[in-house]
């Protein structure tokens, strides 16, 4: 199995499985000198681990990063850092009864053709439990965005659950921190716990949507056709487990907007031009234009449920399958630092290669 690789200088190879004895990632291209230690690391890993709430898995898994190499004395050294999670709650036994058989919705089936492997523990490479590697490499791109542009955020959120939006009205990002959910809705919170909890109790789950904002980014990252930055953040929220689909900015909803509806205006402001709007979502022909980068990415339900399923197994007769274990009932909920993470890592490798095409902007307005 090939392509465990993204990136392009700041590139990072994921490797492990859901029950094997660890699972990590290796990060080539970090520059040296920039301050980073497990600690820092461990920060990011915590927000995503299962067991933080009744709303997710009770898998219970400290997650704790060690590093192996790359970094000496509490700095980077520029040459491969490599991550480590061992997996310490694995328990493979859970899926004993369904070893033979294809869980729908799920990546078995389609693994298996390829492959001619059943790794049944839990999905195996094809588990979410990979994103723990993304996290860690996340934390160590925010590092070095924090040392490079000091003045870049990014944050997300949840602003669905099925069919249940937030109320954009009522954003406030210090709420994100103070419910399960990672939503800015205060009132959405308390809506959707007694919705996912009915919907837990009855061995079901439901999706999400997750949108993901980076602030303080400086016009000029990307470039037109095959190296536009809004291509990369799709293909990184895309390889993201059990995402179907990405937009920036509006995204589908433009097509319901006329031209003089969808652009967004400029004036001349003191510090250079100014945008009325944002329906673009930061990036206009592949390259940032300064304002906020907005990806929003929708998160399928999740695929092991109790609820019986028809399907087949590998001899080629059907039956059905009821799976057990410890999933989430929204999986879109632990999403949220896996988008951050993806969106750090996109942002540093294209202020990489800006960097190394340009050394900085050429145009100047006024």
């Amino acid at each position: 199995m090939s392509l465990n690789s993204y990136g392009h200088l700041f590139r990072v190879t994921t490797w492990g499985e859901s029950h094997g004895p660890a699972l990590g990632c290796v990060i080539d291209g970090c520059p040296p000198g920039v301050a980073v230690d497990a600690a820092m690391l461990q920060h990011w890993l915590d927000l995503r681990k299962p067991g933080t709430s009744k709303y997710v898995t009770q898998r219970r898994e400290p997650d704790a990063v060690e590093i192996l190499s790359g970094v000496f004395e509490g700095m980077t050294t520029g040459t491969p850092i490599s991550l480590m999670i061992r997996n310490a709650d694995q328990r493979s036994k859970d899926y004993g009864d369904i070893k033979d058989k294809f869980r729908p919705g799920h990546a078995d089936y389609a693994y298996f053709v390829k492959y001619g492997v059943r790794d049944y523990r839990g999905g195996g490479r094809s588990s979410a439990r990979e994103t723990a590697a993304r996290v860690a490499a996340g934390g160590v791109a925010r590092a070095v965005l924090a040392d490079m542009l000091p003045g870049v955020t990014v944050r997300g959120a949840m602003v669905q659950m099925g069919g249940r939006k937030i109320d954009r009205a009522r954003w406030d990002w210090e709420e994100v921190a103070r419910n399960p959910f990672w939503t800015p809705d205060a009132e959405a919170a308390e809506d959707w716990a007694g919705y996912l909890d009915g919907l837990r109790k009855a061995g079901d789950s439901v999706g999400a949507v997750i949108e993901v904002v980076a602030s303080g980014v400086p016009a000029g990252l990307g470039a037109p056709i095959y190296g536009k930055i809004d291509t990369d953040l799709a293909v990184a929220m895309m390889s993201i487990n059990a995402v179907k689909g990405v937009e920036i900015g509006d995204g589908f909803d433009t097509a319901a907007l006329t031209g003089s509806g969808n652009a967004d205006e400029m004036r001349m402001g003191p510090d250079g031009p100014e945008f009325s709007s944002n329906h673009a979502g930061g990036v206009l022909g592949g390259i940032s234009t300064g304002q906020d980068i907005v990806v929003r990415f929708a998160v399928k339900p999740t695929s092991s449920i109790l609820t019986p399923r028809a399907t087949v197994d590998r001899f080629g007769n059907d039956t059905e399958i009821v799976t057990k274990g410890r999933h989430d009932p929204c999986v879109g909920i632990r999403a949220v630092p896996v988008g951050e993470a993806m969106m750090a890592c996109v942002l540093l490798d294209h202020v990489l290669l800006h960097r190394g095409q340009v050394g900085e902007n050429r145009g100047r307005i006024g």
